[in-house]
């Protein structure tokens, strides 16, 4: 039956609301109301990113293997500096949302404050070694020669850009436990909207830029990134409940303490986590640049669909911190199972996609057979784990909203390095199955990481907040 004018009406009206950003009260009325709200500006926020993931490596594929397999490992080397982002956003929208369900807007805005000066310094401190020593860095990482010459100045450059990743991360995780999810994917759509469109321009030299190649889709991505988080702090100057004024402009150490604190289980899942991907890396690297540049476009466009996914998660996250801070864990409960299963099937239709047209979409980025081979079977063996992965995802924003970093962390610990390194090198080596045994064992180790947490969620420990 068609849904009736009013139905259509309403459904307008909460679209239109999710995307404006308008206040709203995240601890009372309709959840579902209140998931589409949180979510749908998340998804988009994530589905810009991710589409930006798409599109680079798509011109970075004009340049060659080389610069791809480049890109590849390059982005296993930031995926400590995208960890520690994630790592701090992850108690800052805890604190942020716990404060915001207790009416305690005040002392929302002061961590905002510190959380944007803690990212800042960690930024510049990593920066300076990144940006020295980048060749070294990629020869570390099992890199041949022709390699590293195109790729040393693009590694060094995104490395440089690592003050403005962090502080993006943090500052939209902020934006996301306020309730102003809508901010956070406006910040998103400036800074990938920017990166996206400098990409060809500085690759290729359109126009009057400078052809500059790989080292130009760095540029592009330090220049939109940070845009995106001065797009960020303007936000938080205009905000009309948790509006961080000059007042607020303040060191606080204990509220710094208790980031850091709440941060060290967060950081240490995301770090176990991402430096499983960089072993899994050197697990690959021996059969040759052709898999390993199949498997970094195959990673890009299966990141693709993963993003939207954690928007919806994120969404559960903030409902979580908030309703805790309000006193209702079981409204808090009850926004977790239905994101849990929203996200099942918006991650299955996707799966669905992936699996039937595998070769049709890795074939829009490379002509190379043999990389159309290796990047087809990495796509279709990761995507049937996609139903589980939805469920993942959800429980582990579950946990950290609730400030329980260190039960995802130990999650990770037993499901990445317990299970998913030693089984990828026994499929791929003794087993001789060769990559595959790779892309079956990430397909495993994250399955098994969904049923795991949600055995987990269910006996309630996370129903006390931390923080």
């Amino acid at each position: 039956m068609a849904p009736s004018s009013t139905e259509r009406r309403s459904t307008f009206a909460l679209l239109r609301g999710a995307l404006s950003g308008e206040e709203h009260d995240f601890t009372r009325g309709d959840l579902r109301t209140a998931i589409a709200l949180l979510a749908i500006p998340m998804v988009l926020e994530m589905g810009m990113e991710s589409l930006f993931g798409v599109v680079d490596v798509f011109f970075v594929s004009r340049l060659g293997a080389d610069a791809v397999a480049a890109v590849g490992l390059t982005e296993a080397l930031m995926i400590l500096i995208y960890s520690l982002g994630f790592g701090l956003g992850v108690p800052a929208m805890s604190l942020v949302a716990q404060r915001t369900g207790e009416k305690r807007h005040d002392e929302a805005a002061l961590t905002a404050v510190q959380v944007a000066l803690v990212a800042a310094l960690i930024g510049l401190v990593l920066s300076i070694p990144g940006g020295a020593f980048a060749p070294e860095l990629l020869r570390m990482m099992g890199a041949a020669e022709p390699v590293i010459g195109i790729g040393a100045r693009y590694t060094a450059t995104l490395f440089v850009s690592a003050p403005a990743i962090i502080l993006l991360f943090t500052l939209g995780s902020v934006l996301r436990g306020a309730g102003d999810a809508a901010g956070a994917m406006r910040a998103l759509w400036v800074a990938n909207g920017i990166n996206i469109a400098l990409d060809p321009c500085l690759i290729f030299g359109l126009g009057p830029f400078p052809e500059l190649g790989l080292e130009g889709a760095a540029i592009a991505t330090l220049i939109g990134r940070s845009t995106g988080v001065l797009y960020q702090l303007s936000r938080l100057r205009r905000a009309r409940e948790m509006r961080v004024a000059v007042r607020h402009l303040q060191l606080r150490p204990p509220i710094i303490a208790q980031l850091l604190r709440m941060s060290v289980g967060s950081i240490g899942q995301n770090l176990v986590e991402t430096a499983s991907w960089i072993l899994l890396i050197r697990i690959i690297s021996p059969f040759g640049g052709v898999v390993l540049a199949g498997y970094t476009i195959a990673v890009r466009v299966l990141i693709f669909a993963l993003l939207p996914g954690w928007g919806l998660a994120n969404a559960a996250a903030t409902l979580v911190g908030q309703n805790l801070g309000a006193g209702q864990p079981e409204r808090a409960a009850q926004s977790v199972w239905l994101s849990g299963w929203y996200n099942t099937a918006f991650l299955a239709l996707f799966a669905i996609v992936i699996v039937v047209f595998d070769t049709t979409i890795i074939g829009w980025f490379t002509r190379d057979a043999d990389v159309l081979r290796e990047g087809a079977s990495c796509l279709r063996i990761i995507a049937y784990g996609y139903v589980f992965y939805g469920w993942g995802m959800v429980m582990v924003q579950a946990f950290n909203g609730s400030g329980h970093t260190g039960v995802p962390l130990a999650v990770n610990l037993f499901c990445f390095w317990l299970v998913k390194l030693p089984l990828a090198y026994l499929l791929a080596r003794p087993f001789a199955l060769g990559p595959a045994g790779v892309w079956i064992a990430v397909t495993f180790s994250y399955t098994l990481s969904a049923s795991v947490g949600i055995v987990l969620f269910r006996r309630g420990r996370w129903r006390v907040a931390v923080g």
